[in-house]
C-alpha cells in the first residue's frame, strides 16, 4: 500500500490566487520540508488561470474532488493470484514469496472467483485424516507431479489429463504390495518406489497410471519398454521416497478448497462503505475489484478499518466549509492564508499556521521562498505574480499592502515578462460573462460563509466594464436563485467587479429587510451599485455581516 502524498490545496471553486499559491507552495515544499508535496485543486482552472499556466509553462494542479480515499487508493497493487487448476505447491510458493496468508483466485479475465488461504491449503493434506483411502487420494495431473518433483519423464501418456489418483508407496514386501495393489483400479494408481524391480514389474504389469522411481534411479531398458507397451507413464524423481510422496501430495489442484463465497470490495467504494463490509467478515483478505469484478488490488482488514489519513496543506483558505470534500477527515499539516479565521479547523498536533493581512496568498508564498533563501524559477515567479495581480487587481484593491508591493517588485526581477503588459492581457482574457454559462459564472469563484446563523455564498468575477453583465442580467439572476435553492443557502450573491473603474455590481438571489440598510444605490430588483467596492474579503463580507447582524438584532 503506497504512502499518501501531501496535497497542497486551495479552496473550492478556486480562483487564480488559490491555484497559483498551491502550485508555488508545493514547489517550495518539494525543495525543503515535504518532497512528496503535490499541488491539487477542487476543479479545473478558469480561463484566466489557464492563461497564467500557459505563459508560465506550468502544468495544472491535480484535480481531486474528494480527499477521502477509496478502497482502490488504499489497496496493495503488487499482488499474486491463483487460478483453478493451480497446484498446492504453486499457490503456496507464491504466498510464501509475497508473505501473504491468503490470495485471490481469478479466472482468465482476471475476475475474482474466490479466495485461497493457507488454512484452505492445509485441508488438502489433513482434512481426510480419518479416512486412509481419502488421505491417499490426490486430484492432479501427471504434468503437475512432474513440475513439483522437478523430475523427468521416462515415458508419459496424456500428462495434462486431470485424474483422481491413489498414491501407493512400495515399501513393503513385493508379494504383500502386489496383493494390496490389485485391490484398486490400475488406472487410478500412482506407485512410488526406489530401485526395486520386484515392485516395478508388478506395477507395470498391472497397468498403473504412473510409476514414480525415486532416489535418482531409472527403469532398466527392458522394464522401460514394457511400460511403453502397457501404457504406463514413468517419472523419475530426484528425491527419496518419503519426500517424493509428500511432493506428489502437494501437486493436488487447489480447486476443491477455494472459498468461492468470497467478499469483495468495490474499488470506487469509500472507506466508510468498505469498512462496513469488512468488519462483518472473517475473511483474511479482501480483493478490491472493478464494477465488472476485475481484480485491481488486495486489502487487509486493517487497511480499511484504520487507513492512513490524507495529509493536506491549505492555502488561500482556513475554513473547512471552503475546503475540499473530506478535509474534515484528513490531517491538516499547514495553513497559509490571508483571510479571516473561520470555524471547524482542528489539529491533533501543533501545525504551521501563517495568516497575515496581505492582499494575496501568493505574497505569503513568495515570502516563504525568500525566507528559505530560494530563488524561484521564472515560471513559478510569474505564477506567484499572477496570484498577486489577480487578488489585488494589480495593486489597486484596498486589500493591497506594502508587503504585496514589495514582493511583486521582487518577483518582477525574476519573471521573464513585462508585468505591466502581462497584467493588461490577464484581465482582458477569459471573461466569465463572455465564455461561460450562467451556472458556471456563479461557480467559478464561489465561497460559502455563515454569519449569525445565516448561511450564504458570495461569487466574484472580474470584468473590464459592465456591458456584458447588463446583457445577461436576467439569466444570471435566475441561475443565482437556483444555485441558492440547490445548495440550501439563505441567499447567494454575485459580485461583478470592473477592474477599470474599481467598482462593482452586487446581484442577490433574494432580498430581505436587511438590505434596506445597505446604503448603496439599488439599480433593479436584487441589484445594487457598489462604488469603490472590489474586495469580497475586506469590503463586501463585513458589509453583509453587519447587515445580517442588524436584521437579527
Amino acid at each position: 500500500m503506497s504512502t499518501p502524498s501531501t496535497l497542497v490545496f486551495g479552496h473550492r471553486n478556486p480562483d487564480t490566487d488559490a491555484i497559483c499559491s498551491a502550485i508555488a507552495y508545493a514547489d517550495l515544499l518539494q525543495q525543503t520540508t515535504r518532497p512528496d508535496a503535490i499541488a491539487a485543486c477542487c476543479g479545473p482552472p478558469n480561463k484566466r488561470t489557464e492563461y497564467v499556466l500557459t505563459r508560465a509553462g506550468l502544468p495544472a494542479p491535480r484535480i481531486v474532488m474528494d480527499v477521502r480515499p477509496s478502497a482502490e487508493d488504499l489497496c496493495r497493487r503488487e499482488i499474486v493470484t491463483a487460478s483453478f487448476g493451480d497446484s498446492f505447491h504453486d499457490a503456496y510458493q507464491r504466498m510464501q514469496a509475497a508473505d501473504l496468508r491468503a490470495i485471490p483466485v481469478v479466472d482468465d479475465r482476471r475476475r475474482v472467483v474466490g479466495v485461497l488461504s493457507v488454512l484452505h491449503l492445509m485441508d488438502l493434506f489433513f482434512k481426510d485424516e480419518g479416512d486412509p483411502l481419502k488421505l491417499r487420494t490426490v486430484t492432479t495431473c501427471l504434468q503437475k507431479i512432474h513440475d513439483v518433483l522437478g523430475g523427468q519423464f521416462q515415458h508419459s501418456l496424456d500428462p495434462e489429463q486431470r485424474d483422481e489418483l491413489l498414491v501407493m508407496v512400495g515399501a513393503m514386501s513385493a508379494e504383500g504390495f502386489t496383493d494390496r495393489m490389485h485391490k484398486f483400479p490400475a488406472e487410478r494408481l500412482i506407485v512410488v518406489c526406489g530401485d526395486r524391480p520386484t515392485i516395478q514389474l508388478p506395477a507395470i504389469e498391472h497397468g498403473v497410471r504412473l510409476l514414480v522411481i525415486t532416489g535418482g534411479f531409472s527403469l532398466s531398458p527392458g522394464l522401460a519398454e514394457l511400460a511403453r507397451i502397457r501404457n504406463v507413464s514413468v517419472l523419475l524423481s530426484p528425491f527419496d521416497t518419503l519426500n517424493t510422496a509428500l511432493r506428489i501430495k502437494s501437486s493436488q489442484f487447489i480447486d476443491r478448497v477455494v472459498d468461492t463465497d468470497v467478499v469483495t470490495v468495490l474499488g470506487k467504494a469509500s472507506v466508510v462503505e468498505a469498512r462496513a463490509i469488512v468488519e462483518r467478515s472473517p475473511q483474511p483478505v479482501f480483493p478490491v475489484v472493478t464494477d465488472d469484478g476485475e481484480l485491481v488490488g488486495l486489502s487487509f482488514k486493517s487497511d480499511l478499518i484504520n487507513p492512513p489519513k490524507p495529509r493536506l496543506v491549505l492555502v488561500d483558505h482556513n475554513e473547512l466549509s471552503q475546503a475540499v470534500s473530506g478535509a474534515d477527515e484528513a490531517e491538516i499539516v499547514e495553513v497559509l492564508d490571508h483571510h479571516r479565521l473561520g470555524g471547524g479547523l482542528k489539529s491533533t498536533q501543533p501545525i504551521r499556521f501563517i495568516n497575515e493581512p496581505v492582499g494575496s496568498t501568493c505574497t505569503l508564498v513568495a515570502r516563504q521562498f525568500r525566507a528559505a533563501g530560494i530563488v524561484p524559477r521564472p515560471g513559478i515567479a510569474l505564477c506567484m505574480a499572477s496570484g498577486i495581480i489577480s487578488d489585488t487587481l494589480f495593486l489597486r484593491s484596498p486589500t493591497t499592502t506594502d508587503t504585496d508591493r514589495e514582493v511583486l517588485a521582487w518577483l518582477r526581477t525574476i519573471c521573464d515578462v513585462d508585468l505591466d503588459h502581462y497584467a493588461r492581457e490577464f484581465f482582458e482574457i477569459g471573461s466569465a460573462l463572455r465564455s461561460s454559462l450562467p451556472a458556471e459564472v456563479i461557480g467559478e469563484d464561489c465561497k460559502e460563509f455563515t454569519e449569525h446563523g445565516v448561511r450564504f455564498s458570495i461569487s466574484q468575477i472580474e470584468e473590464t466594464g459592465f456591458d456584458l453583465f447588463w446583457e445577461r442580467k436576467d439569466e444570471l439572476r435566475a441561475a443565482l436563485e437556483e444555485f441558492a435553492v440547490h445548495n440550501r443557502f439563505d441567499f447567494s450573491a454575485l459580485l461583478v467587479t470592473d477592474v477599470v473603474s474599481n467598482g462593482s455590481l452586487l446581484l442577490l438571489s433574494r432580498e430581505s429587510e436587511a438590505w434596506e440598510e445597505i446604503n448603496y444605490p439599488r439599480l433593479d430588483r436584487s441589484l445594487y451599485s457598489l462604488k469603490n467596492v472590489v474586495s469580497r474579503k475586506k469590503q463586501l463580507l463585513p458589509l453583509l455581516s453587519q447587515l445580517i447582524a442588524t436584521a437579527r438584532a
